[in-house]
């Protein structure tokens, strides 16, 4: 991804741009796609719904792992010069966005947020329940309750949870009865703050959508939603299609992997998305990069010329 020759981080020539975009004058409305580009570019943090009048689908950045080494200053700084309107911040990494924060400092982080332009869309955890020892899923349930309070303090709308794969020798049936159950007191007590529970489509055989629609009507809470998370087997099961079937109406959170990566159908993803209404955030989940401001300009003008095709 690196080039021998690259602007400034989050720079462009400005002065010719402006310049036709000034002669171009009323005929803009019919200008190609890279022009258009040259407008969000001018004013980065134009959002989705002003340039994009299509749709609602909002891009956003998930730290892990792209972001892992970034504090909240570089995160904040990184989004505004490329245009990404929102983050999950994921547990453990650099941001140090933690339960260990004390009242002060989660008020700072909030405030910090809000001030940018940039939304503290979600908490990313690593909070599981598939374990057969009840200690460890104890552990789990109330380290989840736990972060959700987080999460409201430094206003995030939602938090990240996941299972993470059927244990060996455990019943199919025994763990999505024990992963629905926990999900529903999780997906209580996050509701009495205010914060949606949204479930990662994640682990070996966990990640299979009609196993997590089992964990969901297990679960039934009005507070626990899908983190759709772009996985090799959503092409399974009877396919895209039929999965994202399943669960479409749960979905509040998207992750994504590199957009460019043929072995997943992203354009179909963006159109059921917006086929079926989803107004949230689709984050870009990828891994690091020596030049990362120019690869997530990249990834926003792909982001939406796949919406211009659909």
């Amino acid at each position: 991804m690196d080039s021998s020759k690259p602007h400034p981080s989050g720079t462009t020539p400005s002065m010719p741009r402006r310049a036709f975009i000034g002669a171009a004058g009323a005929g803009l409305a019919s200008a190609p796609c890279w022009l258009d580009a040259a407008r969000v570019l001018a004013h980065p943090r134009a959002s989705l719904a002003t340039v994009e009048e299509k749709g609602t689908l909002r891009l956003g950045l998930v730290t892990y792992n792209l972001a892992k080494d970034w504090d909240i200053e570089t995160i904040i700084g990184n989004c505004v010069k490329t245009g990404f309107e929102g983050v999950e911040l994921r547990t453990t990494h650099a941001h140090g966005v933690e339960v260990t924060l004390d009242s002060a400092r989660r008020d700072e982080v909030k405030k910090r947020f809000r001030d940018s332009g940039v939304e503290l869309a979600s908490l990313g955890s690593a909070f599981e329940f598939q374990s057969m020892d009840p200690a460890e899923v104890r552990r789990n349930i109330d380290g989840a309750k736990e972060y959700a309070r987080l999460a409201a303090d430094v206003g995030a709308k939602g938090m990240k949870v996941r299972p993470n794969g059927i244990p060996g020798g455990a019943s199919e049936d025994a763990v999505a009865r024990q992963i629905g159950r926990s999900l529903a007191e999780v997906g209580e007590a996050a509701a009495a703050v205010g914060v949606e529970v949204r479930v990662e489509v994640h682990g070996n055989g966990t990640s299979r959508l009609p196993i997590l629609k089992k964990i969901l009507d297990i679960a039934s809470h009005p507070n626990v939603f899908v983190c759709w998370n772009s996985n090799p087997t959503d092409l399974e099961d009877g396919g895209f299609d039929a999965n994202f079937e399943l669960v479409k109406d749960r979905i509040r959170f998207v992750h994504m992997r590199d957009l460019y990566l043929e072995d997943y159908p992203f354009r179909k993803l963006l159109a059921s998305l917006r086929r079926n209404g989803y107004a949230g955030y689709c984050c870009a989940e990828i891994p690091e990069s020596k030049d990362p401001v120019r690869l997530m300009l990249y990834y926003r003008a792909l982001f939406r010329a796949y919406q211009d095709l659909i």
